[in-house]
């Protein structure tokens, strides 16, 4: 089976398995991801094949979902392109990227070491950003029964990922410990740029939603 059909056939089963989910993490997260990540591919010189089958695999078994198990999307993910008799090379570069896709904490070095994952790793943050990712951190708090504000909750900068996996903080808290930073966090130059509406987007929302929080407007 050739690259191109297994990116097809893990898009399709994808969107079998996580069509409806309800707490943002769901098939149009996956689908946003993978468009984000062909669009920032296209200025970086990089093997665009694993570049679409990471961005598309990157969240098939989230640790948020597994009891915390980092390797779990590694683990599944390599069951899934074996199946698929894909190359073991691809294999261990797909898993890499999954391995390390995900922030761990504000404090928390990036250990991303290809370009293929630093723009896989870029097209998902941006989806944490902007309107869809203010749409998406709300759609999580919700679904982790988590309050939506509370300004007697102080928010914090985790430096461990331990730390950051087990906070439990407030939605808009989770606007400071991880969503103003992505920004500048970004690894490639499109990603920066496409970064930057959305992050300015965030700031005029927070400003707005404190206003109307202490009804001002």
């Amino acid at each position: 089976m050739s690259m191109r059909d297994i990116i097809i056939k893990t898009a399709d089963m994808l969107k079998e398995r996580f069509e409806g989910e309800g707490s943002g993490h769901d098939w149009w997260h996956i689908y946003r991801v993978w468009q984000n990540a062909k669009n920032i591919a296209e200025y970086e010189k990089c093997d665009k094949e694993i570049v679409e089958l990471a961005a598309l695999l990157h969240d098939i078994a989230d640790w948020k979902f597994n009891d915390g198990d980092e390797k779990a999307g590694s683990r599944v993910a390599r069951q899934w392109l074996r199946e698929q008799d894909a190359e073991e090379e691809v294999i261990v570069r797909v898993c890499e990227i999954i391995d390390n896709v995900t922030f761990k904490g504000a404090k928390v070095t990036n250990n991303m070491q290809s370009i293929e994952g630093m723009i896989v790793q870029d097209a998902d943050r941006l989806d944490a950003i902007g309107a869809v990712g203010i749409g998406r951190a709300f759609a999580y708090g919700g679904f982790k029964g988590r309050e939506m504000y509370n300004p007697k909750v102080a928010h914090q900068l985790h430096d461990s990922f331990e730390a950051y996996k087990n906070s439990e903080s407030n939605t808009i808290n989770h606007f400071y410990e991880k969503l103003l930073f992505l920004k500048d966090m970004m690894n490639t130059k499109r990603g920066r740029e496409l970064a930057e509406g959305r992050h300015e987007f965030m700031e005029q929302f927070l400003e707005r939603f404190y206003k109307e929080w202490d009804g001002e407007i």
